[in-house]
């Protein structure tokens, strides 16, 4: 991988913010595309070595970067600008005519903000979700360690949010606690109730708290619109995102 200085990490990545001179980046070499099949990506990662901390990823945050465990990325490739950072202001957030009829379905469930420990009934809600899923990617797993290797990080403030029926645990929203909101990382739940629509119940939900928190907004990590997978972001709107070096309200 190609080492980057922290004045500007690659081609398109504006830092207009001070980090600390130490930090470098790393250009990764091209490798398949997850969501845009016959396509190569590159990824532009944060030095794994140096001591990463919340500040720092905040201000990451706010020009498009992400985490997975505590690797910081962000994608950055040559000829493809599909992956859009996006996220939604929480006090102009509408939802839509679907959206509100879907709220309404699931005000029997009760919602509550855990910590990060990690649960076996999380682990078994997330094996089932995965073997019905994605059984056959790169997140399916057995191994709890892993797991929690891919959802948490020891200098991240992460919370689980737990969706009940009753007592069944039915979704698990894992969010990070930024400084500007709430970062989404990741949505799993029961295919048992699909048809409820969990995944986008579990969005408006955080928008809502969001809201009533006084979190200005709720990063959704990256909306592809060529991707079945990642352009359901783009139905919450109004949203921005992050193109050409700054947070612009989506015109499409």
């Amino acid at each position: 991988m190609e080492p980057s200085s922290t004045k500007g990490a690659e081609r398109g990545c504006r830092l207009n913010f001070e980090l600390p001179e130490e930090l470098y980046f790393y250009l990764s070499p091209p490798h398949p595309c997850s969501y845009l099949s016959d396509l190569e990506q590159t990824t532009v990662l944060a030095d794994p070595k140096f001591p990463m901390t919340m500040d720092i990823f905040n201000s990451l945050s706010e020009v498009g970067f992400r985490r997975s465990g505590g690797i910081v990325y962000s994608p950055r490739c040559r000829t493809c600008n599909a992956c859009l950072p996006v996220r939604i202001p929480t006090d102009a957030f509408t939802p839509n005519r679907s959206q509100r009829r879907n709220w309404k379905q699931n005000q029997d469930l009760t919602i509550t903000i855990e910590d990060s420990t990690i649960r076996d009934e999380h682990f078994e809600l997330y094996q089932r979700y995965i073997e019905h899923r994605h059984s056959d990617g790169e997140m399916a797993t057995d191994d709890p360690q892993r797991f929690a290797e891919f959802f948490l990080s020891p200098w991240c403030e992460t919370r689980f949010i737990e969706f009940r029926l009753e007592n069944r645990l039915i979704a698990v929203a894992v969010i990070d606690l930024l400084q500007q909101g709430w970062s989404a990382v990741y949505t799993f739940f029961d295919p048992d109730y699909s048809n409820r629509g969990p995944g986008t119940f579990a969005v408006l939900s955080m928008i809502e708290q969001c809201r009533e928190m006084g979190q200005p907004y709720l990063y959704l990590g990256y909306l592809i619109h060529q991707s079945p997978k990642m352009s359901y972001k783009g139905n919450f709107k109004p949203y921005e995102i992050y193109l050409d070096g700054h947070w612009q309200s989506d015109i499409t």
